[in-house]
């Protein structure tokens, strides 16, 4: 069989942080794997949040009306995306399973995460009109969000005062990921580890140690185009 290749977008600041814990944990069990392991450290590297004109290499087709998706689909095409872009685009092309690890922000992903996406999954290179969906480019290559909560589960239900957290994930399981072909997995939560007493973080990090042990070849896809989420299993 052939080695298999996972990439690990990390976005936390603290090396000692639960985030921290969990990116550690996976690179670890999945190194025992016989896995090739790349992280991508976004705080660690400076990552650029911002789209902007400064991600292309020479003149843009429009400076009067700058559109970052034509204009990036351009330079993809001619081979003028800046550096760290096309690292990154590297990273993810070679990659059999790509795990986002990072706490939950306003209920949604820090905004150097979604510099990343916003900048990485370029037109073109991820998504065409005609290539989206079940029929993405990324079809072959496996997602998972991995990431902490503030809250406790119940407040991430149906009745919770925050609503379902399958709703919550909508935009970027469906909006991001399932968009350019990803085969989305079940996330993996790590409810309010900060409240947790030291056992109770262990035996998140055990759980998620277990899981990690099949993750890349043995784990059903259980997103749909069709489907909303896993009902109350999160995995």
């Amino acid at each position: 069989l052939a080695e298999k290749k996972v990439l690990i977008v990390y976005a936390h600041q603290s090396a000692g942080s639960f985030s921290a814990a969990a990116k550690e944990a996976a690179v670890e069990v999945l190194k025992s794997k016989d896995c090739s392991v790349e992280v991508s450290d976004l705080y660690a590297m400076k990552f650029k949040a911002t789209a902007t004109a400064e991600d292309i290499t020479g003149e843009v087709k429009n400076p009067e009306h700058f559109r970052y998706a034509e204009e990036t689909k351009l330079a993809w095409d001619e081979g003028r995306l800046s550096a760290d872009i096309t690292e990154e685009q590297r990273k993810l092309q070679e990659a059999d399973l790509v795990i986002y690890q990072f706490p939950l922000y306003w209920f949604t992903v820090p905004a150097i995460l979604k510099g990343w996406f916003d900048r990485v999954l370029t037109l073109g290179f991820a998504y065409t009109k005609e290539k989206r969906y079940s029929n993405g480019i990324f079809k072959k290559t496996k997602a998972l969000l991995s990431f902490t909560t503030g809250s406790q589960e119940t407040m991430f239900s149906p009745t919770g005062i925050n609503g379902d957290m399958n709703v919550t994930l909508w935009p970027l399981q469906n909006g991001i990921l399932h968009y350019c072909g990803f085969q989305v997995l079940a996330p993996q939560i790590f409810w309010a580890p900060a409240d947790a007493a030291p056992e109770g973080r262990s035996a998140m990090l055990a759980a998620w140690n277990t899981r990690l042990q099949g993750t890349v070849c043995c784990e059903n896809v259980r997103f749909h185009d069709t489907n909303w989420g896993w009902g109350q299993e999160y995995g």
